[in-house]
């Protein structure tokens, strides 16, 4: 089987192999492990590798450069008008290859393969949508013109659409579907988290205004001044650093909030391990990752009310929705740090529901997808 990745996300080599975001790469590797021969069709980076990218595990793999582009100035606009057809011939000629096509939305690459795919209404598809699939949230057109197409089975033939949470009128080749990080030999006994001693938040995700990460720090500020012994750790790097490095140093914060950078997987579970909560009061997601992370390892999450969390977080029963008043937020909090017994029964029930959702069950469904 030849199989042709479409993507927006960032690529780079070094010693032939090719590197990537580390949860992108993680999730395809599953998908390549039994093809014959993988296309990546992806922008180009000459940057270094960090250490949230890892490579694919693959010893066959053609990989076609191409650009990326934006339409958010009169300048990127009139550069996007001679890179369009050139991207889009590269993404025809490797759909031509392709036994199976794969897209990655939403994006404006994976815009370009949704419509190129049109074209191939006989071959094999998929489209992994890992952005927010609620019809009724606001979204920029072009992530509503990609749902639009993926949606509509006269233009989108033969693909199953991957999305997060189940919606009400979806199409029949809409599939709720899931990601994953840790596997079933993962599943080790969880750390006493002992609400005696110092409550510990994390927050892990790109620090960008969208996820919020300054309320993240604003909440577990405001439980410090209640006389909580609490800290933060914030994994991830972002343009929102700098404002948040302000933030800690003008208001006395830097013994209790820690920015740690992007780290491996590896530092991550152990951060999680040790965490009592995991908080991400983002404004959109798909399926928040860090969320499911921290509550495989016990956390009790704290998140927004977007997209499928009230449903992972089983509308409050195994988590808290976030109001974003921080207030009543804080009030919410202090009501569970205070109660072991919710605590504790919130903190089972998120471990027992994330950790049905393994590597293995993942590979599981994703042959179904590809050889069914």
């Amino acid at each position: 089987m030849i199989f042709v990745i479409i993507t927006h996300v960032p690529h780079t080599i070094e010693n032939k192999a090719f590197y990537a975001y580390a949860p992108y790469v993680r999730e395809m590797n599953s998908w390549i492990k039994e093809i014959d021969k993988l296309i990546i069709v992806a922008p180009f980076s000459n940057s270094a590798i960090t250490a949230i990218e890892i490579k694919y595990e693959h010893e066959n793999i053609e990989f076609i450069p191409i650009d990326s582009f934006d339409v958010l100035s009169l300048k990127s606009i009139l550069s996007s008008i001679f890179k369009i057809p050139r991207i889009s011939w590269h993404l025809f000629l490797a759909m031509q290859k392709a036994n199976h096509i794969h897209l990655r939305c939403p994006g404006n690459i994976g815009l370009l393969g949704c419509l190129v795919q049109i074209l191939f209404p006989n071959k094999i598809k998929t489209a992994k949508y890992a952005g927010n699939w609620d019809p009724k949230s606001r979204q920029p057109f072009s992530y509503r013109l990609q749902k639009w197409i993926l949606s509509n089975t006269f233009l989108t033939r033969n693909m199953q659409v991957l999305v997060y949470g189940e919606w009400e009128g979806s199409s029949k080749n809409i599939k709720p579907f899931f990601t994953s990080t840790f596997t079933e030999a993962d599943k080790l006994p969880l750390m006493q988290k002992d609400l005696k001693s110092r409550i510990n938040f994390v927050f892990v995700g790109t620090l960008v205004r969208g996820k919020n990460p300054l309320y993240a720090i604003q909440i577990v500020e405001a439980l410090y001044k209640k006389g909580l012994d609490v800290a933060l750790t914030l994994y991830g790097e972002g343009i929102e650093r700098e404002k948040l490095e302000k933030y800690i140093i003008q208001h006395n914060l830097a013994k209790i909030i820690f920015l740690e950078g992007n780290q491996s997987k590896e530092v991550l579970q152990k951060g999680y391990e040790s965490s009592h909560f995991v908080i991400l009061a983002s404004e959109s997601e798909g399926w928040p990752k860090a969320v499911a992370e921290g509550m495989f390892w016990g956390c009790v999450p704290l998140a927004t009310l977007v997209s499928c969390i009230p449903f992972m977080l089983d509308q409050g029963n195994r988590g808290l929705l976030l109001s974003m008043n921080l207030e009543e937020d804080q009030f919410q909090i202090e009501a569970i740090i205070n109660n072991h017994v919710d605590f504790e029964n919130k903190s089972k029930k998120a471990c027992d529901w994330s950790r049905q959702y393994t590597m293995d069950v993942f590979e599981k469904e994703i042959k179904k997808l590809l050889y069914s």
